[in-house]
C-alpha cells in the first residue's frame, strides 16, 4: 500500500504538505496541490478511512432512512431516482452511505441507535412515517438531518413544489375545456394535504364546483385501488370528464379499468397522473403528468446535508423548494 511518505519523496515535499493537499487545506499552493494529487493517483494511493476519521472527527458516512409501506424498497419509481442522485452527489464529495434499517447483524435497534452505532455524520429521511416515535426521536437528536417532502421545525427540508405542480395540472385541464374534474388522492400525508389544498384552491379560483363524490381516497402507487375508485367515478349519474391520480402508477390502474369497460382515453374520459415516470411516456396515449425533478431533489439534499455537517455554524436551515414541469402528453382531450 502506498504511503504519504512515498508521495512526499516523489514530489520532494514534506509529509505535512501531502496531508494538507489531501485534506484540501487553503495554505498550500495550487500548483503543489495538483502535483501531489496527480502523483497520489498515479501511485494508486487510497487514504485510510480510519485515520481520516480520527483526524477530522467525521466518518464520511451518511445514513439513509427510507421505508415505504408498499415495501418496494429501491424499486420505488420516484424515490429510487432521488436516492440515486443523492448517492452520486455524496460519492463525488467523498462520502459513503448506509441504510438505517433499524437492525444490524440480527440485533434490533431503533433508527437513532442504528445511526449512532454506524457513526453516521448525518441522515437523509425519505418516504417514512414522519410521525412515528422512532423518527421523532431521531429528529430530536443532535445528528444533522435533511428531510425530503416533509418539513420539521429547525430541520432542513427539500421539497417538490406540490402546490405549484397541482395548480399547473388543473389549469391545463381547465384550458382544455374540462369543468367536471375528479381527484383520486393518496393517503393522509403532508404531500397529499398540500396537493388537495392546491386542487381545491385552483378549482375555486377558476369557478369550478367540485362535488364531494368527485374526491376519492386511493393510495400512492396502488393501481388496484385506483382502478376501483375509477370505476366508482365512472358509475356516477354525472361522471367526471377528467380524473386526476395521486401518481403515475395509480394512473396505470385507471387506464386498465377504463379500457376494460370498452372506453377510450381521452375520447371518452381524460386522465392525468403525477411524478413523470418514464413508463408514462411509453403508453398510448402518453400520460399527462407533472414531472418532478428527482435529480435536483437528490442533489440538493446531499449538498445541504454535507454543508450542514461541514459548516454547522453557517449552514442555512430552511426549506428548499424544487419546481416540477408539466408534461402535456395526450391523455387529456380538448372539449369544445
Amino acid at each position: 500500500m502506498v504511503s504519504m511518505k512515498e508521495i512526499a519523496n516523489k514530489c520532494n515535499v514534506s509529509v505535512a504538505t501531502v496531508s494538507k493537499a489531501m485534506n484540501n487545506y487553503s495554505d498550500i499552493g495550487e500548483e503543489t496541490k495538483n502535483l501531489i494529487l496527480k502523483t497520489a493517483q498515479e501511485l494508486g494511493y487510497f487514504p485510510n478511512s480510519s485515520a481520516r476519521a480520527l483526524k477530522t472527527k467525521r466518518s464520511y458516512n451518511l445514513g439513509v432512512l427510507f421505508f415505504d409501506e408498499g415495501m418496494s424498497g429501491l424499486t420505488h419509481d420516484y424515490f429510487n431516482h432521488v436516492l440515486e442522485s443523492f448517492r452520486k452527489t455524496t460519492q463525488e464529495k467523498g462520502y459513503d452511505i448506509t441504510f438505517a434499517t433499524g437492525s444490524d447483524s440480527g440485533r434490533r435497534m431503533n433508527y437513532y441507535e442504528h445511526c449512532r452505532y454506524r457513526g453516521v455524520d448525518g441522515v437523509i429521511m425519505a418516504c417514512v412515517n414522519f410521525y412515528s416515535d422512532e423518527v421523532q426521536e431521531l429528529v430530536r437528536s443532535s445528528i444533522p438531518i435533511v428531510t425530503i417532502d416533509h418539513v420539521f421545525d429547525g430541520r432542513i427540508a427539500v421539497v417538490s413544489n406540490n402546490a405549484s405542480g397541482m395548480e399547473k395540472l388543473v389549469q391545463y385541464i381547465y384550458s382544455k375545456g374540462h369543468r367536471r374534474i375528479a381527484y383520486i388522492h393518496g393517503e393522509d400525508t403532508s404531500v397529499t394535504k398540500t396537493r388537495l389544498a392546491s386542487f381545491f384552491r385552483t378549482c375555486m379560483s377558476l369557478g369550478i364546483r367540485v362535488p364531494d363524490e368527485y374526491v376519492r381516497q386511493g393510495a400512492y402507487r396502488d393501481a388496484e385501488k385506483a382502478a376501483k375508485e375509477t370505476g366508482r367515478l365512472l358509475d356516477l349519474p354525472v361522471p367526471p370528464t377528467c380524473i386526476l391520480y395521486p401518481d403515475d402508477n395509480a394512473a396505470f390502474g385507471g387506464y386498465n379499468e377504463i379500457r376494460e369497460r370498452g372506453l377510450r382515453i381521452p375520447d371518452d374520459i381524460s386522465i392525468a397522473g403525477y411524478d413523470g415516470l418514464a413508463a408514462a411516456r411509453i403508453l398510448e396515449p402518453k400520460l399527462t403528468t407533472i414531472c418532478q425533478d428527482t435529480e435536483a431533489i437528490g442533489r440538493i439534499a446531499a449538498e445541504r446535508l454535507i454543508d450542514l455537517i461541514e459548516n454547522s455554524r453557517t449552514a442555512l436551515v430552511d426549506k428548499f423548494t424544487v419546481e416540477g414541469t408539466l408534461f402535456t402528453g395526450g391523455s387529456v382531450k380538448t372539449i369544445v
